[in-house]
């Protein structure tokens, strides 16, 4: 047998081998694959291809909003609260990157510390690289691989630093963005942008002035408008219930237009 083959034969051995490693959840081979995706490495290409084949479903959650609004401690806090019903929850934390390295400056995996020594949670800071709306562009790839990792639970947060971030509804099924009493949001929100691509609006650090009249015209604009305590978990248990209500709509409405195209041949 020839040695390109041979090579051949061997590349498509450590493709599988890597493939059922993540199945498996291994969290080494997880970051491995997410890093050659970044890099636009063809050999991860190969090995996600692998993969998309047979996800299941993962609740994908988008963290969104203003800088200064409290956007990690909401995601530290549903973290926690989803841990406590058993689940596997992987977080992608959008930074900006380092002018030196190019790399992800980390601050989100700093304030999320508390869970870093969670076997069941996973947290990976990804560096936008200039790429622009908010992600890096491997975030949707690297959901994927979660996906086929176990993970039931996916949050991302985007970088937060304006209103064109709105990439992230392309990637997740649930659309969070989290804004602060006297940011100005409840001005900005009567704007298009990243507030228009949310499906629910938190009004975090509730107990600051000017709470009440940033909810009540919030609400003027968006169905579902919520208040949050994050420091504390005041009004967490209620996000992570209107989130399930959302999905639950969104899939109600997927298996109705399914069942509408089956039913007209299309």
């Amino acid at each position: 047998m020839c040695g390109s083959s041979l090579q051949t034969r061997r590349e498509v051995g450590d493709t599988l081998t890597l493939a059922d490693r993540i199945k498996a959840g291994e969290v080494r081979t997880v970051s491995r694959l997410i890093t050659l995706l970044e890099n636009e490495d063809p050999g991860g290409v190969a090995i996600l291809r692998l993969l998309v084949s047979n996800l299941h479903r993962a609740a994908v959650i988008g963290i969104t909003g203003y800088p200064g609004a409290g956007k990690s401690t909401v995601i530290a806090q549903l973290v926690a609260a989803y841990r406590r019903r058993g689940m596997k929850v992987g977080i992608l934390a959008v930074d900006i990157s380092s002018p030196v390295t190019g790399g992800a400056l980390l601050g989100d995996r700093i304030r999320m510390q508390e869970h870093t020594l969670d076997s069941e949670v996973y947290i990976r800071s990804m560096a936008t690289r200039g790429h622009q709306g908010g992600l890096a562009h491997a975030t949707s790839d690297a959901t994927l691989v979660l996906e086929a990792a176990g993970y039931e639970v996916i949050l991302i947060e985007t970088i937060g630093v304006g209103q064109n971030e709105v990439d992230v509804v392309d990637v997740a099924h649930t659309v969070v963005a989290v804004v602060a009493p006297g940011l100005g949001d409840e001005v900005q929100a009567m704007k298009a942008g990243l507030l228009e691509v949310a499906h629910i609006v938190v009004v975090n650090k509730g107990d600051l002035a000017g709470s009440d009249t940033a909810l009540r015209d919030l609400r003027d604009w968006y169905p579902t408008v919520l208040r949050t305590i994050a420091t504390t978990g005041e009004g967490i248990p209620e996000l992570v219930a209107a989130i399930a209500e959302h999905q639950r709509l969104r899939d109600l409405q997927g298996s109705s237009a399914r069942l509408m195209r089956k039913g007209t041949g299309f």
